[in-house]
């Protein structure tokens, strides 16, 4: 009796399994099952962050950054899950982190200055393994360095003063070319028109048509935000991507022919050395066989939009905040009235400008415009006891890291954030080490030269005295205004110490 109950023969296995499970079941159990343990045999991470899921939880990451945009994805992840997160993109493993230590370390190794992104999409803006700003190939990118840090340095760090100084008074002169048929100023036009002037006349020296430069360049970073990390099937359709392409030709032709004017000028020229600036230096380099023609014009391209597509927009944000804070503004009216007097600023005077200089910090840590940095990992290593594999991306989220350590008033915009010295590891708005901003040091200037110059002429006010806050803002590969707004344009009035805000 017992043998037959044990005996498997002797049930009829009809019997066993009930009549009414449809024949497509049990497969779909053993499905079930075969999933269940590949879930369960999942690599797992000690990094917070979503599953990975079979690979469904990587196509939801991946697409969150393309729907909300790089910046807004760091901060949601960053929000959820921690201040050091592990995501994907393009199904590659990405770290978000804004904790200061992990920032800090991940800067000044040298074993993260690589670069990531679309290939195909670096490819269409011209920066795969080409230029300096998105170029990830290390190699290539320290031969083309030292060109920057030169123009960006010492005697050409020194002229931009004066340059800035000429180049907003010009355009203040001239107002009514930015002036809006209510009488408000384009303060984001007229920003970018001065810093791709001041870009021009050190690092170019060629007359072009300022608008439509200013126009290409906007169209440009469009197409340069909106490709980096699109997937390669997006290069497939032909149309989806077609309009980012023409953007990108368009600019690099109107370059393309500038630097090929610069070439000729620098044939007829009977004194050369009244001529050399940075794209001489790299014009020269490719003559010697050290860069190519290709080499030439992206370096050129990105010197002359790097302004344009940043300060601009810093320096707008820097003025919505003065018209915002009038004890800020009267600080810094006092300073400048005791450094400078009556005269133009000039290089002397930038270590004096100590309010000045802590206005602008303050502006960048509360409201960055670069407030991220992209790295990629050429190296295993272990940050903060996270184990960190070579190829891995990282986004150092540098705009949160601002505001959650060290800072008196975090989220206030106030002097008294910069009363007392900063760490470092706690403040990097330019980044730092190896592949710190190459233009940090004529950045600072330029910002200090163009405010001091705009402030002493003018008075600068909101449309309805609205703040920062009432701004719509994008914040994908940078934070910038939306432009479709009226609320970008500024009301601007003479002050006593000139009488005019225009010349006569």
């Amino acid at each position: 009796m017992i043998l037959e109950t044990l005996n498997p023969m002797h049930y009829n296995i009809t019997n066993v399994v009930p009549e009414a499970m449809p024949a497509a079941t049990v497969p779909i159990l053993l499905l079930m099952g075969f999933l269940f343990l590949i879930w369960n045999y999942e690599e797992t991470s000690s990094i917070p962050g979503p599953c990975y899921c079979m690979g469904i939880g990587a196509l939801i990451s991946h697409g969150r950054f393309l729907w909300m945009g790089v910046g807004n994805a760091c901060n949601y992840y960053n929000k959820i899950y921690g201040e050091f997160v592990r995501v994907w993109i393009s199904g590659e493993e990405t770290l978000i982190i804004s904790k200061s230590s992990s920032v800090f370390y991940v800067m000044k190794h040298g074993h993260y200055v690589s670069r990531f992104g679309s290939k195909l999409g670096l490819q269409c803006i011209g920066m795969y393994e080409n230029g300096i700003i998105f170029n990830n190939n290390p190699t290539l990118w320290k031969e083309m360095r030292p060109f920057f840090t030169k123009a960006l340095s010492g005697p050409g760090l020194v002229r931009m003063i004066s340059i800035c100084v000429e180049s907003t008074t010009d355009h203040l002169d001239k107002l009514e070319e930015v002036t809006t048929e209510l009488g408000n100023i384009n303060v984001l036009n007229l920003m970018r028109r001065i810093m791709l002037d001041t870009s021009n006349k050190l690092f170019l020296r060629i007359p072009l048509d300022e608008n439509a430069i200013v126009l290409k360049i906007q169209n440009y970073f469009d197409a340069w935000q909106a490709l980096l990390l699109k997937p390669d099937i997006f290069f497939k359709i032909s149309w989806l991507y077609k309009k980012y392409e023409e953007s990108v030709k368009d600019l690099k032709g109107a370059m393309d022919l500038l630097i090929q004017q610069k070439r000729q000028k620098l044939s007829t020229v009977e004194k050369l050395d009244e001529h050399v600036d940075f794209a001489t230096q790299l014009i020269f380099a490719q003559n010697r066989g050290d860069l190519t023609a290709e080499n030439v014009n992206q370096c050129v391209l990105e010197m002359m939009i790097a302004a344009p597509d940043t300060l601009s927009v810093t320096l707008f944000f820097m003025l919505v905040l003065i018209a915002e804070h009038p004890k800020v503004e009267e600080e810094i009216m006092k300073e400048i009235e005791t450094v400078m007097g009556d005269r133009d600023v000039q290089s002397d005077d930038m270590p004096n400008l100590k309010v000045v200089e802590n206005f602008i910090y303050e502006s960048m840590r509360y409201q960055p415009v670069v407030d991220l940095i992209m790295r990629k990992a050429l190296q295993d290593d272990v940050i903060d006891g996270y184990p960190v594999k070579k190829g891995t991306n990282i986004i150092l989220n540098i705009g949160r890291m601002h505001k959650l350590e060290f800072f008196p008033k975090p989220d206030e915009f106030s002097l008294e954030n910069f009363e007392k010295s900063v760490p470092s590891r706690y403040f990097q708005p330019f980044g730092f080490g190896p592949r710190a901003c190459v233009g940090k040091f004529i950045a600072m200037v330029m910002m200090k030269a163009i405010l001091v110059t705009l402030l002493r002429r003018c008075r600068v006010h909101t449309q309805k005295g609205r703040g920062l806050n009432n701004i719509q803002k994008n914040n994908d590969l940078s934070m910038h205004p939306n432009e479709r707004q009226p609320l970008l344009e500024m009301v601007f009035t003479p002050r006593s110490i000139t009488g005019k805000c225009q010349g006569d």
